[in-house]
């Protein structure tokens, strides 16, 4: 099966050697999203949790997916105590949709005010 890399203009160019996503058959593979860059990016980990998901539905949408074909998230979160009011937010999106989940908890991501990272599979 071909690989298709995938990046989105409105998203902002890839400045590193990756691409936002690769799609392999029937499965989307997207790269870790931060809100860095958004309106969101010194918010709190809610927030930056809802312009992260904001940016995965345009890139499942763009391969024809959707939020509710979500089938693995991987959340690397900086703050333990960020933790609660994450879980309300996510519980928010998924509404009845709830994937496959891991969270692991980082020192640090690339830039200090950024609170999570998130990786995602989607079904096609």
């Amino acid at each position: 099966m071909p690989l298709t890399r995938i990046n989105l203009p409105e998203l902002g160019l890839p400045v590193g050697p990756y691409s936002h996503a690769v799609r392999h058959g029937d499965t989307l593979y997207t790269s870790g999203f931060t809100a860095f860059g958004t309106d969101a990016q010194s918010a709190s980990a809610s927030a930056q949790a809802a312009a992260i998901f904001d940016q995965l539905e345009r890139i499942a949408t763009s391969q024809e997916s959707s939020m509710e074909k979500l089938v693995k998230v991987t959340v690397f979160i900086t703050d333990p105590a960020s933790i609660p009011s994450l879980r309300d937010a996510l519980t928010e999106r998924y509404a009845e949709q709830v994937p496959a989940s891991s969270m692991v908890i980082v020192n640090g991501l690339f830039a200090p005010e950024l609170a999570l990272e998130v990786e995602a599979i989607f079904a096609l």
